[in-house]
């Protein structure tokens, strides 16, 4: 099985809405790391690593949000996988 990454940005009302609690909380569920933060344009970025199935049920978790949020947009692009990362954490 090999390990894929891929960089999201989520457009839409995504900020005070837990939404980086909520992925980071899926993303941990699907035993991925990587990483979540706000942006300072009103988005919510990150980096996912893990297998492909892992990797598509997060995106699909995302795209829909938490209850509050109210996704119009994700990006999301593969990028190079990389190695040390033991869990999927919030970057404040």
């Amino acid at each position: 099985m090999s390990a894929k990454r891929i960089a999201f940005k989520v457009h839409g009302t995504v900020q005070g809405v837990n939404f980086r609690d909520f992925t980071q909380r899926h993303a941990n569920d699907y035993g991925l790391t990587g990483w979540v933060r706000n942006t300072i344009d009103g988005k919510v970025e990150g980096e996912a690593q893990g297998d492909e199935e892992s990797l598509q049920k997060l995106l699909k978790d995302i795209n829909k949000g938490p209850r509050l949020a109210h996704v119009v947009k994700l990006e999301k692009k593969e990028i190079d996988t990389q190695d040390g990362e033991s869990n999927f954490v919030v970057k404040r």
